[in-house]
């Protein structure tokens, strides 16, 4: 069973890398994403079901207690004050008599990761061990000598060689004990490093446990508590965190990996990969890797932050694609450089659409080159604020309706003066979004999302087949524009704050606008308020209608609904490709809107479909699966 009886996470340090941030509040409850660290820890220490709890106290152990009396762990927690500080030996030896009862695990209070506990339990027993250290490989660290069955030997002293037979590994933070190694400790201050030589010189095995690969931080610098903030930005799919608290986020300008936290002021603010601790008041300055803490700022050096495979390069973007994008000086200005797998059709047709929307006044970042020996473009630099990351932000109803305008502005010109012109572009000609690809897109609902991630498979597909067929015979007879085919708030760029542009537009086909349409205002990266959604159609049909002189509007309002219906069939399938097959499981969290909206048009298709209906109806998901 993948239980311990006690945990212990030792919170007594200084902080002293990380001054002056921690003369205002201590490491441990340093923020990410809106949880202390303190809370991450303890999160993931219980999936071992400790029944208790021990926590050391020394530097600002009042704000420690007081978080941890107010959490959910509060009826097994046991507070073991230190006066002086007794190091990572002694806090042990302090709390002998609570972790001498079974297994123990210790982890440490500032470091956040993602090891996979139950594994090392699963190691720790199997193996036999008096103790089993996590480690990995990570060369600023590595200083624990392991032999070729990974048991424990010993430290690396700096300046000597390594024998033979040996590797240097680096300590995580995070172990598990048997309550007899607790004889090795002796009483006073000491360091648990020279009882695992004691007890190894013993003839116990000091196993080891390698978990390479994985995330993890030692929160130990402003620079490493920074990119560990912005790691987790990055890692759940996302470039801005605002606290519900907070506030003047709609005031302010900011770009690169912001986070704000409770309670915290951005009125005026101008932020690129800044942090604001809780509290704080950002005011009117402009403000670039730094943290905004109490007592002040302190600026962090975030070079290669991301870093790209050559220097100089950082890679930005965190979407579903397999492509690439990384920033890069060239002549003397900050551009973007795309890197794909290949050069192929599609490349081409990127190079080629291009040409063709800029001609034709659609706003997309400017082609700048194209490489004649690899797979790559370079292109204007757009900054880092998506729709999607300006929409994070609490917003008047109003600004979010003309920022819509204006990307329906770029959608008209689309749809319609482009559309007109189309003999310009032959690859995009060719490009029909005809009843085959909407059959597939219907196929791949089924086959990744009911199938893949739901696991359900009792369903009639024959029958579902036919309705499908019906839908998709829908949508193919409706009049064709040139569509962008995935405009939803993550591709819609927002250059200085307020000029829209148009992004990851490679899989542009011909279909009827209204699939646009669906995609960008039934997006399930943001609900839309309903009446704003109304106002937007009416402009658009407004606009569309003075754009273009084919234009159908009837016939557009016909097929918005089998539109919707297609649309979020085919991201909810992404979403569970995505999530399994490409191992992006931040695409889960956008599967409960998702489904609420296809629950939503089929309610509203009145019995059109009635098979899908009823499986639709029947579809729930699990965020906690």
């Amino acid at each position: 069973m993948h239980r311990v009886h006690a945990a212990f996470i030792p919170a007594a340090g200084l902080g002293e890398r990380l001054r002056p941030i921690t003369g205002h509040l201590p490491k441990p409850l340093l923020p990410l994403l809106g949880k202390p660290v303190l809370q991450k820890v303890l999160e993931r220490v219980d999936l071992l079901l400790p029944d208790r709890i021990g926590i050391n106290l020394h530097y600002r152990g009042d704000d420690i207690r007081q978080w941890a009396e107010d959490s959910v762990f509060a009826h097994r927690i046991t507070f073991f004050p230190e006066s002086p500080i007794l190091g990572t030996g002694g806090a042990l030896k302090n709390a002998a008599s609570f972790l001498d009862h079974g297994t123990f695990l210790v982890h440490n209070a500032d470091i956040y990761s993602d090891v996979d506990l139950a594994a090392l339990l699963e190691r720790h027993r199997a193996d036999g061990n008096l103790v089993t250290l996590a480690i990995h490989d990570h060369a600023q660290f590595n200083n624990v000598i392991i032999d070729g069955n990974g048991s424990f030997l010993g430290l690396h002293r700096a300046g000597t060689d390594s024998l033979p037979g040996t590797r240097l590994m680096a300590f995580t933070g995070i172990a598990l004990y048997e309550p007899a190694f607790l004889a090795f400790l002796p009483d006073g201050i000491s360091h648990v490093t020279d009882a695992w030589q004691r007890a190894r010189a013993a003839g116990h095995r000091i196993g080891t446990h390698d978990v390479t690969g994985g995330a993890w931080s030692d929160i130990g610098t402003p620079e490493a508590y920074a990119k560990t903030v912005f790691s987790l930005l990055r890692a759940d799919g996302e470039t801005v965190f605002f606290h519900e608290s907070s506030s003047g986020c709609d005031r302010s300008r900011y770009e690169g990996y912001v986070s704000v936290e409770s309670g915290a002021d951005l009125s005026g603010a101008s932020l690129r990969n800044c942090i604001v601790l809780a509290g704080c008041d950002a005011g009117s300055r402009e403000l670039s890797d730094a943290i905004v803490y109490p007592g002040g700022v302190v600026q962090v050096n975030l070079t290669n932050l991301f870093g790209g495979p050559d220097a100089g390069m950082i890679e930005i973007g965190a979407g579903g694609s397999d492509r690439r994008y990384f920033r890069v000086e060239h002549a003397g200005n900050r551009t973007v450089l795309m890197q794909c797998l290949k050069r192929d059709e599609e490349f081409e047709r990127q190079a080629a659409y291009t040409r063709f929307f800029s001609a034709h006044g659609i706003r997309v970042p400017r082609l700048l080159s194209v490489a004649k020996d690899r797979p790559a473009m370079l292109f204007e630099d757009l900054g880092d604020l998506s729709l999607y990351s300006w929409l994070r932000c609490r917003r008047s109803h109003e600004a979010v309706e003309i920022m819509y305008r204006k990307v329906l502005d770029q959608l008209v010109r689309l749809h319609g003066g482009a559309t007109e012109q189309l003999e310009d572009c032959p690859l995009l000609a060719e490009r029909i979004f005809d009843y085959d690809y909407l059959r597939w897109e219907t196929a791949y609902f089924v086959d990744r999302f009911v199938i893949g991630l739901l696991n359900r498979s009792d369903h009639d597909r024959n029958a579902l087949d036919a309705e499908f067929h019906r839908l998709a015979a829908a949508v193919d007879a409706a009049p064709r524009t040139i569509i962008h085919r995935d405009c939803q708030s993550q591709n819609v760029m927002l250059k200085n704050g307020t000029e829209v542009c148009l992004i990851d537009y490679q899989g542009a086909r011909l279909l009827s606008p209204a699939y646009d349409i669906a995609s960008l205002l039934w997006d399930p990266y943001y609900r839309l308020d309903d009446k704003i959604r109304e106002r937007l159609i009416a402009y658009y049909l407004d606009a569309m209608k003075k754009s273009a002189a084919a234009f159908d509007a009837d016939a557009f309002m016909r097929v918005l609904l089998p539109c919707r219906l297609q649309r979020h069939m085919q991201a909810l399938g992404a979403y569970g490709f995505l999530a399994k097959v490409k191992g992006k499981p931040s695409f889960l969290k956008y599967v409960p809107e998702g489904l609420r909206l296809l629950k939503e048009d089929v309610r509203a298709a009145d019995g059109a479909y009635p098979l899908l209906g009823r499986l639709i109806a029947d579809l729930h998901f699990n965020s906690g699966r």
